[in-house]
């Protein structure tokens, strides 16, 4: 399987987070699963540290890259498709990450993992 972890999923991971549902948890340590890390997520990381909303993810936020490698997880660059898709997502949902990550989701045919049932209206494939 390939997954595209949501933001909550990769910290939890990292941080070893019990809200991580243990189906995810298995996925992601599956190694015949690829797992991905949209750039959406690096935005959101360290934007969120940046203005105080994630305080303890400043070391991630500096150095994702490397954590990334450590894991094995592969990152998924944002295309021109992918913007335009998740700009033309027809909702008022307004969360500029989630919209990413939900057309990059469809797009790239990537099971996504997240606690987020407000996906399953875009008919995303979600793990949880």
């Amino acid at each position: 399987m390939s997954l595209l972890l949501d933001t909550h999923a990769l910290l939890w991971w990292f941080y070893g987070d019990p809200r991580l549902s243990e189906t995810a948890r298995l996925a992601i340590a599956d190694e015949d699963n690829t797992v991905l890390v949209s750039a959406a997520s690096a935005w959101e990381i360290a934007t969120k540290s940046r203005i105080g909303k994630l305080p303890n993810a400043r070391e991630l936020a500096e150095n994702l890259a490397f954590h990334l490698r450590t894991q094995q997880f592969d990152h998924l660059p944002i295309t021109l498709d992918h913007a335009q898709q998740a700009g033309l997502l027809e909702s008022s949902h307004r969360d500029p990450f989630d919209r990413m990550l939900i057309a990059q989701s469809l797009a790239e045919n990537l099971i996504l993992v997240s606690n987020e049932t407000l996906f399953d209206q875009f008919k995303v494939r979600r793990l949880w």
